[in-house]
């Protein structure tokens, strides 16, 4: 049996699967993303997740036909490289990611964008099936977003999909990226943990912090995030509406451009949180939206936390995207 590895690497965990034949997952390992370091810190991180991951499908890391990772940054497949990926520790330069796995494992590796990835696997194997045309939202550290136009991925000029920095407020908050009013700003996990520690610093009382330490994180994670809305905390409450009056004018406007026949809601947030905060987007975008006679329907990712690394998994085989 041939069987590939897939990672998802995110901003607060690693997700690592192997998958078989027909992409059906064999095994899994789940990992923090490192907070310090840089990027060979990350990579050997990485590499533990696929050794855990192999391990858990019966076999050796070394024995895989292909691994695949999806990224933040700057990803250039065709070099192996990863760029300024931001919302990890120390990644401001380029970083030979590919060739750092391959000499540690030992089968060759494929890099892809990890919101591209997991889009097209909500595409083929997920949600977005049957769509010709859609949109990912990736809602978790960032707000990330996908494009499938005619079955294609649509990369645009290799930047396409940066749904997380449409301007939705003129002059607004400041965005992770630098600059003002991103939806991300508004949205993004880390900049409502950044909101979040302002108000505190401001005299302001949350069950946010309490939860993150009983928990024993160092950041708020979307399993935070959903036990402090279960509470009614109203700090929790007031900056997830904040976020889904962003994410519903921002999603919106991307749809008046692409008019896309569906919109996909993943990302760490949007898959914890689910299906009553896929009907909240839904109720959110419908004011913005120019032919709102006829809306998209907004559907909750189907692969869940796992569709990232089953996405990357796919960049090990043959598949086709768009360029402008």
């Amino acid at each position: 049996m041939s069987l590939r590895a897939g990672v998802d690497l995110g901003g607060t965990k690693i997700q690592a699967v192997v998958v078989d034949e027909r992409y059906s997952v064999v095994g899994d390992e789940r990992a923090p993303t490192p907070t310090t370091g840089g990027p060979p810190d990350v990579a050997a991180a990485i590499a533990g997740a696929i050794r855990g991951a192999a391990t858990a499908a019966g076999t050796d890391a070394g024995e895989l036909t292909a691994i695949g990772v999806g990224s933040p940054g700057d990803v250039d497949d065709e070099n192996g490289t990863v760029t300024s990926a931001r919302n990890l520790p120390g990644w401001e330069g380029s970083f030979p990611l590919a060739a750092t796995l391959k000499d540690d494992l030992g089968p060759p590796v494929s890099l892809g964008n990890d919101v591209n990835v997991a889009t097209m696997a909500e595409a083929t194997l997920g949600s977005g099936q049957g769509y010709s045309s859609l949109l990912g939202v990736f809602w978790g550290t960032g707000v990330g977003g996908g494009v499938v136009l005619d079955g294609k991925l649509w990369l645009g000029r290799d930047a396409a999909g940066e749904i997380g920095h449409m301007v939705v407020k003129v002059g607004g908050a400041k965005c992770p990226c630098g600059r003002q009013g991103c939806m991300e700003a508004y949205a993004g996990r880390g900049a409502m943990e950044t909101r979040a520690r302002e108000l505190v610093r401001k005299g302001e009382q949350t069950d946010l912090f309490g939860i993150m330490e009983k928990r024993g994180r160092e950041r708020l994670t979307s399993g935070i995030w959903a036990r402090a809305l279960v509470r009614q905390d109203p700090m929790a409450v007031r900056l997830v509406d904040r976020a889904i009056a962003a994410l519903g004018a921002g999603v919106a406007s991307a749809v008046n451009l692409l008019d896309v026949e569906a919109v996909v809601l993943g990302g760490g947030l949007g898959v914890r949180l689910g299906d009553p905060y896929r009907k909240r987007l839904e109720h959110a975008m419908l004011p913005h939206i120019f032919a709102d006679h006829r809306p998209p329907p907004v559907l909750l990712a189907q692969l869940g936390d796992l569709g990232g690394a089953v996405g990357a998994a796919l960049l090990t085989s043959e598949s086709k995207t768009v360029r402008a």
